[in-house]
């Protein structure tokens, strides 16, 4: 089964993440109000084909398979299905699927593009500090895209509870205290990944240019980034939980990461050799 590539193991991936995400639709229609388990073997099954399909190309690579835009795109959204299926395996939490399979759905799409999976002579990260430094971002926007979805769901209930009192006493959502605390675990988990990923590149850029720093836009682009959400979790560290707005704030980062995140890798001279 040569034939049978990483990329194919993907599509049908993809597929799964497709099938989830149009189910969903249909625990929005009837309101939350039946078990989710459904959803949740979908996504279970989506995620064993897309280990399989960062195997195979690491594989093939000899690499951490994080080495250019579709490889940085599975793997985020490998991130965002796995700590899923950690959570779901509580079945209040569950529901966190129907948030979660849209957005996975639309960044395999994203992935497929044939203008991502750009190959050079070489793996652009072919040693171990690079590949770590790689992973630990990587994961970090994964944790702030699932906390994000923590925060949909936030939204969602806060929605019912002031406006539709008993769609949300018959919901089979979580309680909004135990969204809210997933939500600021998250958030805690990725600022601490995106800071030792951050913390690598000093170390990077001396063995690739001489010198410990160097102005780089998507070196720029990750420092705003980590200063936001370290401003996000001092005011919430103050001021005690943040609720509605600090759910709305980690909704619209995440939103602007994955609009942005992909430009500042094709115009950074560091990352895109």
């Amino acid at each position: 089964m040569n034939w049978f590539t990483d990329r194919h193991f993907f599509l049908l991936a993809v597929i799964f993440y497709g099938v989830s995400a149009t189910y969903s639709v249909f625990l929005w229609r009837k309101e939350f109000r039946t078990d989710d388990h459904v959803n949740y073997f979908l996504l279970m099954a989506a995620f064993v084909l897309h280990t399989t399909a960062m195997f195979k190309r690491g594989f093939s690579i000899n690499a951490c398979p994080v080495n250019n835009l579709y490889e940085a795109t599975t793997f985020i959204s490998w991130t965002i299905v796995a700590a899923y299926l950690i959570l779901g395996i509580f079945q209040r939490l569950r529901f966190l699927g129907a948030f979660a399979a849209p957005v996975l759905f639309a960044m395999g799409v994203f992935a497929l593009m044939p203008s991502l999976d750009v190959r050079g002579p070489k793996p652009d990260f072919s040693n171990g500090l690079a590949s770590l430094h790689a992973a630990l971002v990587l994961l970090a926007i994964g944790s702030f895209g699932f906390s994000a979805v923590a925060a949909a769901m936030f939204l969602t209930q806060e929605h019912d509870l002031k406006f539709h009192k008993l769609r949300a006493i018959f919901s089979v959502l979580p309680p909004i205290q135990r969204l809210e605390r997933v939500m600021n675990g998250l958030l805690i988990c990725g600022f601490v990944l995106l800071t030792a990923g951050l913390a690598i590149s000093p170390w990077l850029l001396k063995q690739k240019s001489g010198v410990y720093f160097n102005l780089d836009p998507l070196l720029d682009y990750s420092v705003c980034i980590w200063l936001f959400y370290l401003a996000l979790l001092v005011v919430r560290w103050k001021f005690g939980p943040g609720g509605r707005r600090l759910a709305w704030s980690v909704v619209g980062s995440f939103a602007f990461i994955l609009l942005t995140f992909w430009g500042f890798i094709l115009i950074s001279p560091a990352h895109h050799q």
